[in-house]
């Protein structure tokens, strides 16, 4: 595609020689024939030593390009708008059951919906029309998946578990196992016991729900764990049994929440970050990489970080006291020698 065409599609415009674009790459990797973008004055030399044929800057990008420049009000959208023209095709899922898959004649499959090699569809379950679903996922009783729903292989429903519209669940997620329920304690000779509260519940999956490769999300011990529309899941998240999400929110990779916690609307929950069970957290809080939060978060603070978590301000001002420390002692023995 020339760089001219390319622009008019996406509202650019174009200064420099015509190129011709074949792909997408970063500023460090692309190579000649490559599209690439900055948006950031701080990355001025990494856009100065590009190998790509055009690169995507705004409008008040004053530095220069060793290369065609297109110039876009938000270059990182519009590099992946590009990225979906120089994208192959995805695969075509066509309509029908695949003969190795095993469909109970109880469950209910809905208009246009694929079913993948060697997938198994129990008893009572509803698959909503133009639902994809891929090889070797497992689907239990009674479960319900929404239409135009694209579950890809390897992931497993549990019975009853319920997701919506237009949701995407990547391989290897699993969705209804039982969550840490148990009771332990010792017996009146001294024995030691541990015995399993039976998980009796479900989990719900609201409309427009995207969910990463390996995460887990635990039934509720009674009612339903729930996740709702639009929340972003990214790969590894632990989600504990009656956990509450009331969408709209984001879970990055390996964070974990403890069961029966609330997590508002419009929440970010970054990498390794770990939340207590029976908390609330308030609408639009977000938790930093790593942080620990053990009491709810009533919005007074909209980010916290560190173990116990605090307020963004309060983690800066601890971090940096022992070198303000370091700073004033270096200025007390400057002053002291001066004074000798």
């Amino acid at each position: 595609m020339k760089a001219s065409e390319l622009a008019k599609i996406l509202g650019g415009t174009l200064e420099g020689e015509d190129v011709e674009l074949v792909a997408c790459g970063g500023l460090e990797e692309a190579r000649p024939g490559d599209l690439s973008f900055c948006k950031d004055p701080k990355h001025v030399a990494l856009v100065q030593e590009t190998k790509a044929s055009a690169v995507l800057l705004p409008p008040d990008w004053t530095r220069g390009a060793p290369c065609s420049v297109i110039r876009v009000e938000d270059p990182n959208r519009a590099c992946m708008a590009a990225a979906k023209m120089f994208a192959p095709l995805d695969p075509v899922r066509a309509p029908g059951v695949h003969a190795s898959a095993v469909v109970d004649p109880s469950a209910k499959i809905g208009e246009g919906v694929h079913i993948g090699a060697f997938t198994v569809v129990e008893k009572g379950a509803v698959i909503g029309d133009g639902a994809v679903i891929e090889a070797q996922v497992f689907i239990g009783e009674g479960c319900r998946v929404g239409a135009k729903t694209h579950i890809y292989p390897q992931v497993t429903l549990r019975e009853g578990t319920i997701v919506g519209r237009e949701c995407i669940i990547h391989c290897g997620v699993r969705l209804g196992g039982d969550g840490y329920g148990f009771n332990n304690g010792r017996r009146d000779d001294g024995s030691i016991f541990i015995e399993k509260i039976p998980q009796l519940g479900i989990v719900e999956i609201g409309d427009g729900v995207e969910i990463g490769s390996n995460t887990t999300i635990d039934r509720a011990r009674i009612g339903r764990t729930y996740i709702g529309p639009m929340t972003k899941i990214d790969n590894l998240v632990q989600i504990g049994h009656n956990v509450k999400v009331k969408g709209y929110s984001g879970l990055i990779a390996q964070s974990g929440v403890a069961g029966s916690t609330e997590i508002g609307y419009g929440c970010l929950i970054w990498a390794q970050a770990g939340v207590s069970g029976h908390i609330k957290i308030a609408d639009g809080v977000q938790i930093g990489p790593q942080a620990g939060v053990s009491q709810s978060l009533d919005g007074s603070v909209k980010y916290v970080l560190g173990a116990p978590a605090e307020s963004m301000r309060d983690f800066g001002a601890r971090t940096l006291l022992p070198r303000t420390v370091a700073k004033i002692k270096a200025e007390v023995k400057e002053i002291k020698a001066k004074l000798g």
